[in-house]
């Protein structure tokens, strides 16, 4: 499995465009200034384009690696790399170190520059995109215990998807401490055979979808 900084095998193409707004404003920045180089060597310019009065370039072709390394899991790295540099006259400079760039597909690069009156002088934004996950050098996730206290607060990170037989649905929102509580069979709350009383009190006839407001615990609603 290649790394992301590894020479890149590149025989395929994909597409490039970027679009250079100001910040706050939303504004197109037009004749702003995109540099795209190789990321193992930012010295070697690749492409130089220019945004029009929308503040987009042209869409250009880039190399990547064979699609087939997007359909084989384990596979060397899909993507090609690049640094694009963007600048623009009255603007702070920005550098995007890692943009990921798929045969077949148009990325968008979307840049924002703060106006140089709220920089300090001489300074440039960076953005470092990290490798995938599935190719970058990371330390191995560390172990967890299979069964978890639900009593605690927090996050809980599970080791594979678990379905509930059970969930509790609240009827309101989640800071209406007088909305009632519902025990549900999960599979009964999502094929909507779940109606809640006050509801059936009002409008007999009427099968509304349950308000989304369900609490797997006391700590978490989803």
């Amino acid at each position: 499995m290649t790394s992301l900084q590894a020479a890149q095998d590149l025989p395929d193409t994909g597409y490039f465009r970027a679009n250079v707004t100001a910040r706050g404003t939303a504004r197109p920045i037009q004749g702003a200034k995109i540099t795209i180089s190789d990321i193992n060597n930012p010295e070697d310019i690749i492409e130089e384009l220019t945004t029009d009065a929308d503040g987009q370039t042209e869409t250009i072709p880039l190399q990547t690696p064979p699609l087939e390394y997007s359909m084989e899991p384990e596979s060397n790295q899909p993507y090609s790399v690049y640094n694009i540099h963007i600048e623009a006259e009255g603007y702070e400079p920005k550098e995007v170190s890692g943009a990921e760039i798929l045969s077949g597909q148009t990325s968008i690069q979307n840049a924002d520059l703060l106006p140089l009156a709220q920089t300090e002088p001489d300074s440039e934004e960076l953005f470092v995109i990290p490798p995938h996950t599935l190719y970058g050098e990371y330390p191995p996730k560390i172990p967890e215990e299979e069964i978890k206290d639900v009593t605690q607060t927090g996050e809980i990170v599970l080791s594979r998807v678990v379905i509930p037989e059970f969930v509790i649905v609240h009827d309101g929102p989640p800071n209406d401490s007088s909305a009632q509580n519902y025990y549900v069979r999960y599979k009964d709350y999502i094929s909507h055979k779940f109606v809640f009383p006050a509801l059936q009190t009002i409008m007999p006839s009427l099968t509304p979808f349950p308000t989304p407001w369900i609490y797997l615990s006391d700590d978490s609603a989803y």
